[in-house]
């Protein structure tokens, strides 16, 4: 059977040649007679899988060298309770965007340990515009501001005149990038703290990705859990206990391969292109509707409506047919989204577009 062009928010596609090589390494890695998956994490064989990983991912995100990378247990959801435990004491204020689902999930697991000021609401559970940067308050006393740059469920994105006004404020900003990360170059430098989740633009789920200024380190309140502390990762080279070995392998790959085809710079422009075409199809047909404020449109999750949504079954069963998948709308959005993350080819985009003028056709 053919590779289908899956459309997945997560766990998301891999690049084809990043699942090739790791097929013809799973059971003999490096000519070591074991995979890759067996091996010591402690081994120095692995050991160099781990500095390279890491080595990649610094030269590819330009992080500065007074900043750790960590790689963690639990995902991005994991840290949205380490956040105000390693950088507030109870009863410290806090700042907060809220723009979706996942900023609600962060604020909600804060709240336990910490006073949460909403700088700035979207007024419902799934909002399709950023608030007007008047209404945004934030707190003189906050420790930090936490954003989510991308919120997956509805393809609503912060973009640079957003995040320039949280930078102004002079706060350390943490930033949730799990839907976004390496889609476009950043300056890391701006954020005290970036974290994603890994399944999505990174590797396997599993595995989440801190990268933390060092200052922030060593500031952990006394019950913070051990594997919660970002100290002990940093201090262990991510470590301490046994990690998620074949999934480090994994990111460790797909950052070669970013590598490979010219860095995140050059992924930024198909991914750029793929969004636009996309963007510019369902904006100019009558039969798809995109309800997100365009200025805040998501690159790599674009959501979008059919006319008529008693259709949106069979929109589903045919794509499918079609070897275009997972392109269900979460259930708390609905409708239909189009996960194009950096393994998406500009085929794919080009496969759905096609499908979907086909069967506007059909079934106008």
């Amino acid at each position: 059977m053919s590779r289908t062009f899956n459309f997945s928010a997560g766990p998301a596609m891999l690049p084809e040649d990043v699942m090739r090589q790791a097929a013809h390494e799973f059971l003999n890695w490096n000519n070591s007679g074991m995979s890759v998956m067996e091996m010591s994490h402690r081994s120095p064989e692995y050991m160099g899988v781990a500095h390279k990983m890491e080595a990649d991912l610094r030269e590819i995100m330009a992080i500065p060298d007074n900043y750790k990378v960590i790689f963690t247990h639990g995902g991005a959801s994991l840290q949205f309770a380490a956040i105000p435990m390693n950088l507030a004491e109870q009863g410290d204020t806090v700042d907060y965007l809220d723009t979706g689902v996942w900023s609600h999930k962060a604020i909600k697991e804060a709240l336990r340990y910490a006073n949460v000021n909403v700088v700035a609401e979207g007024g419902s559970d799934n909002p399709t515009e950023i608030p007007n940067h008047s209404t945004w308050t934030f707190s003189p006393e906050a420790k930090y501001i936490h954003v989510c740059v991308n919120e997956t469920i509805t393809g609503l994105e912060l973009k640079d005149d957003d995040l320039d006004i949280v930078f102004a404020q002079g706060k350390p900003v943490i930033a949730d990038m799990s839907s976004n990360i390496m889609c476009r170059e950043i300056d890391v430098s701006k954020y005290a703290m970036i974290y994603a989740g890994a399944q999505k633009n990174i590797g396997p789920a599993g595995l989440a990705i801190v990268i933390v200024r060092e200052d922030l380190l060593g500031h952990a309140r006394q019950d913070t859990p051990t594997l919660m502390n970002w100290d002990v990762y940093a201090n262990n080279e991510s470590m301490f206990n046994t990690p998620a070995t074949y999934a480090w392998y994994l990111a460790g790959l797909v950052f070669q391969w970013i590598k490979k085809i010219g860095g995140v710079a050059e992924i930024a422009k198909i991914n750029e292109s793929k969004a636009h075409k996309l963007y510019a199809y369902i904006d100019a047909s009558d039969f798809y509707s995109n309800s997100i404020s365009e200025h805040n449109r998501s690159w790599m999750n674009v959501t979008f409506n059919l006319a008529n949504s008693a259709l949106e079954k069979t929109f589903l069963d045919e794509s499918k047919s079609a070897g275009l998948l997972s392109l269900k709308g979460h259930k708390a959005f609905g409708g239909m989204r189009a996960s194009i993350y950096n393994a998406m080819p500009e085929d794919g985009v080009d496969a759905l577009i096609q499908f979907m003028d086909v069967f506007a056709k059909k079934y106008a």
